[in-house]
């Protein structure tokens, strides 16, 4: 089963370059599934029974069912959208030595810079055009479904002590190679051709470079897949087949995905945003339900926060907690943190635990070590504008914010039912 699982995760993953383009994946595959399509600039509708979905800045997407009896809460999973990655700047084109085009980049979010060199790379995200005809304006994903670009290394004739270790300027390192000098002036002349569009008619862009490098099953049994943007993507398509599998029967099934939490959720389509309590609020309302009919469900719901886990590195195993140390294949990850950066307490790590437990999937526990400072997600952020009882969980992966990254093949599956179980 799980292969196969892998499998639809690899196409999942292919289909989705950009935190735009994994919105639109999903999209796609609910109107698939009869769910109804909600605009926030649009009254709603909302019937017991009825399956629906909203998104925000075609980034950000909330799924939902109603149940057909009386609601007894909400079972939520929030994952995101979005992976560190490097965004084009505006006027992109830059010319090197008279021979070369390169394009000015900035970094999105914390990554590892060195195996973003010597291996294929393309441009992918959306652009914002006016309409030729009604002069509205419209947004247009694009995917250069080709290898565009690379950023080449220095060779270690010319940089000797590389190896020593190197601090990496994305200014001066990280600008890829996009053409000799024939390419001057083609950069956005392509991604209109992309688009539909001409140059002229495009007055904003939101592009980034992705890995072009096709997702690989390997290992001794192939027990390891890896692929570009497993963080959070693996925990986003997990998460809606679970929601889609579950049965929905008691409580309002919540698919969560948000976007920037790479660079601190800090926006309107992002954690400590108010997309999540807009869509439950508004949901209430339409059903005719009150605000304390709002706050009792709330008192009565669980959420899942799911980005990955950090697994203990063969090479660095002394990088990991003495005593609570995750290996792929291994289970799906609590997090825990006495200071909060993950928001898992007694109360919510039980409930979990319970779940996978009528599940029938492993669980393993991750804490950082206490003399090292680690990362947070998207959980305790949301918490501030939706307050309920709250777990942070991931799947367990090596390599984390690289843009080749690796997993074990069985931990989706178990997300997988584990999320089911919870969309009861």
């Amino acid at each position: 089963m799980h292969n196969e699982i892998s499998k639809q995760l690899i196409e999942f993953i292919e289909k989705s370059p950009t935190c735009f383009h994994a919105v639109q994946t999903m999209s796609d595959l609910l109107i698939e599934e009869g769910f109804t399509e909600l605009k926030e600039n649009e009254k709603w509708k909302l019937e017991k029974g009825g399956k629906y979905f909203v998104t925000r800045n075609g980034s950000s997407l909330i799924a939902f069912t109603i149940p057909e009896q009386e609601m007894k809460g909400m079972r939520i999973m929030a994952s995101h959208s979005d992976s560190p990655s490097f965004k084009i700047k505006e006027n992109p084109e830059m010319e090197a030595e008279g021979h070369y085009i390169k394009l000015n980049v900035e970094k999105y979010g914390g990554m590892l810079c060195a195996p973003w060199f010597d291996r294929p790379l393309s441009v992918a995200g959306r652009v914002i055009v006016r309409d030729s005809e009604s002069g509205a304006l419209c947004t247009v994903l694009v995917n250069v479904d080709r290898d565009l670009v690379m950023i080449p290394n220095l060779a270690i004739h010319m940089n000797r002590e590389v190896n020593d270790g190197y601090k990496y300027n994305a200014q001066k390192d990280m600008l890829p190679l996009y053409g000799d000098i024939a390419a001057k002036d083609s950069f956005m002349e392509m991604i209109a051709d992309a688009a539909g569009t001409v140059p002229d008619a495009i007055l904003g862009h939101d592009l980034f470079l992705y890995n072009r490098q096709r997702a690989s099953i390997w290992g001794a049994s192939d027990e390891f897949l890896s692929a570009s943007r497993l963080d959070d993507l693996q925990c986003a398509f997990s998460s809606l087949k679970g929601f889609l599998a579950g049965e929905k029967k008691e409580y309002m099934a919540v698919h969560c995905v948000l976007d920037n939490e790479e660079v601190g959720s800090g926006t309107k389509q992002g954690a400590a945003s108010t997309f999540l309590y807009d869509t439950l609020t508004r949901a209430h309302e339409s059903l005719g339900l009150t605000r304390e009919d709002y706050l009792i469900h709330l008192a009565d719901s669980f959420m899942v926060s799911a980005d990955n886990a950090h697994a203990v590195h063969p090479n660095y195993p002394e990088k990991m907690d003495p005593v609570n140390r995750t290996y792929l294949n291994g289970g799906i990850v609590l997090k825990f943190n006495a200071n909060q950066k993950y928001c898992t307490d007694g109360v919510s790590a039980a409930m979990f635990r319970d779940i996978c437990r009528k599940a029938g999937v492993p669980v393993q526990a991750f804490t950082n070590r206490s003399d090292m400072a680690g990362g947070s997600t998207l959980g305790n952020i949301s918490n501030t504008q939706v307050a309920l009882n709250t777990v942070d969980i991931g799947l367990p992966q090596l390599a984390m914010h690289s843009p080749y990254e690796t997993v074990g093949v069985k931990d989706t599956e178990y997300l997988i039912r584990a999320a089911e179980v919870l969309f009861c």
